[in-house]
């Protein structure tokens, strides 16, 4: 990005507010397409630079964990799932909705499982930024998975 500005060309007011929906199929090749999707419109939005370096890093590893969980095991149920970024004043909230009902618990680590912690990798960066994040029912019967962290502030680096 040539600018340092964001893409509201206030300059020093932070990221550019908004709301962007990105569908996908439920498949395996969903994942790093979503992730560059969301990724693109970060920066886009004005979150480029070392001041967001960590946030951005820790959206893109949730949204990878959540459309790959969604695309594990929703698939059957839910064809397709909607990735939503929203970014707000002072904060990112990224989220997965598909249409399968079973709500998802993060599983306890265990030394022999080479998967299913993908939740509590979400849970864990989630709090570490100072975030949260849950899992919520949908009016059409699925459920959406959800973490909203906050946007450093000028001063914070």
């Amino acid at each position: 990005m040539a600018s340092g500005c964001p893409a509201s060309g206030r300059a020093g007011s932070g990221p550019a507010e908004g709301v962007w929906r990105f569908p996908v199929p439920a498949v395996e090749a969903s994942v790093p397409r979503t992730r560059h999707a969301v990724r693109d419109r970060l920066l886009a939005q004005g979150m480029a630079g070392v001041r967001y370096q960590e946030l951005v890093d820790d959206l893109l590893l949730i949204v990878s964990e959540l459309v790959g969980n969604a695309v594990t095991h929703a698939a059957e149920l839910s064809p397709e799932v909607t990735t939503e970024l929203v970014v707000g004043a002072g904060w990112v909230r990224v989220s997965v909705e598909d249409g399968d009902p079973y709500r998802p618990k993060a599983l306890e680590s265990d030394a022999g499982r080479t998967g299913g912690r993908g939740l509590l990798l979400v849970k864990s960066v989630t709090l570490q930024a100072g975030g949260v994040c849950d899992v919520e029912r949908t009016g059409e019967g699925g459920k959406v998975v959800w973490a909203s962290l906050p946007i450093p502030r000028e001063d914070a680096r």
